[in-house]
């Protein structure tokens, strides 16, 4: 029999967790799509009562649970019997920092369908989602309105948690005006202009981008400080504002249109203005990376879902110069936030 070294069981161990990480994918995928953590609730759930509240087989749905509980998203106190743990309660819609969206879109077919096509992808360089769906993305959310729904609330999830550290990091008092590109619903500029009364804002994006945002800067008590514009970055973006804010929507582009984009903003500039690019800075080379927002994994998803990519340093400051903009600095959030701040 052959004898196992630490070392070979670790190296085991690690394969093996990505060997079966899509099994552990469609468990959290089913979960939110049944709204199970809003089902337990608060406090303990027997199993039985849940299966009778959903009309489903007892047996099925303990094992269901016990799977969650493997993953560390509730526990079992006694046999079936469950409750959620921390991580597990971001699934409920109302928790402050529900990840309830954020989790069914990236979980649900629309995301993980195109992976299939990944080697293809590599291949011919044709973006998995035009070659699975027959368009680009945001053509068939364009056409599926619930799903652009889910979509758009999601972005806005993993928005509130940058927003939370942005203004910690970068000094927003230098600027009377910041307009946010892309700004979809308008929750990260919202933010940006609470309790900066001397500071104003526009969000920029499409029609259907900023479908949600004047909700959103009326629930801040913002209407005299904030609007809403709507067009096509690729086309022209506002001109008037000193700050130039653009976040995670670079990488949803290739170099040509990324540099379009940032050509556009420069020419809104004014010679003081600046533009601050919000997105991922990966390492010149590869560091191995366990953390939740693994940026590789993240350079894939980009390529596979919208022909994007992400950049190094390096790939920003040449992007930058073909726009005619001088990259100033970059500062690096918490590592839970998986951004940089990049000035230009």
């Amino acid at each position: 029999m052959t004898e196992w070294s630490t070392a070979q069981t670790d190296a085991r161990r690690t394969l093996m967790q990505w060997v079966f990480g899509a099994r552990a994918t469609e468990v959290v995928s089913v979960a939110t799509r049944m709204d199970l953590a809003d089902t337990i609730g608060d406090g303990e759930a027997d199993v039985t009562e849940l299966a009778r509240g959903y009309e489903i087989p007892p047996e099925q749905l303990n094992r269901l649970l016990r799977a969650l509980a493997s993953l560390g998203l509730c526990t079992e106190p006694r046999p079936g019997t469950f409750a959620l743990t921390e991580a597990g309660s971001l699934l409920r819609k109302g928790h402050p920092a529900s990840l309830h969206d954020f989790a069914g879109f990236h979980t649900a077919p629309v995301s993980l369908a195109p992976w299939s096509r990944l080697e293809s992808n590599i291949r011919t360089g044709r973006t998995a989602f035009d070659e699975h769906f027959g368009m680009p993305i945001y053509e068939y959310l364009g056409n599926e309105p619930e799903l652009s729904a889910v979509f758009n609330t999601a972005m806005s999830q993993e928005t509130h948690r940058t927003a939370a550290t942005l203004t910690e990091h970068y000094d927003f008092g230098r600027f009377t005006t910041v307009t946010d590109i892309g700004g979809g619903d308008g929750t990260l500029l919202a933010s940006i202009l609470k309790g900066r009364p001397g500071l104003s804002g526009v969000v920029f994006d499409t029609a259907e981008g900023a479908g949600q945002a004047a909700g959103t800067i009326k629930a801040a008590g913002l209407e005299k400080r904030c609007t809403v514009a709507t067009g096509n970055f690729l086309e022209a973006v506002p001109a008037g504002a000193d700050l130039y804010m653009i976040k995670s929507v670079i990488h949803n582009w290739d170099d040509d249109r990324a540099a379009t984009i940032l050509r556009n903003c420069r020419t809104a500039m004014s010679a003081g203005s600046r533009l601050l690019i919000v997105d991922v800075v990966l390492p010149e080379t590869v560091i191995p990376d366990s953390s939740e927002l693994n940026p590789y994994l993240k350079d894939l998803q980009m390529m596979v879902l919208v022909g994007g990519k992400e950049r190094t340093r390096a790939d920003f400051e040449k992007l930058c110069t073909r726009a005619g903009l001088t990259l100033t600095d970059i500062v690096t959030l918490p590592s839970h936030v998986g951004l940089s701040l990049i000035e230009a």
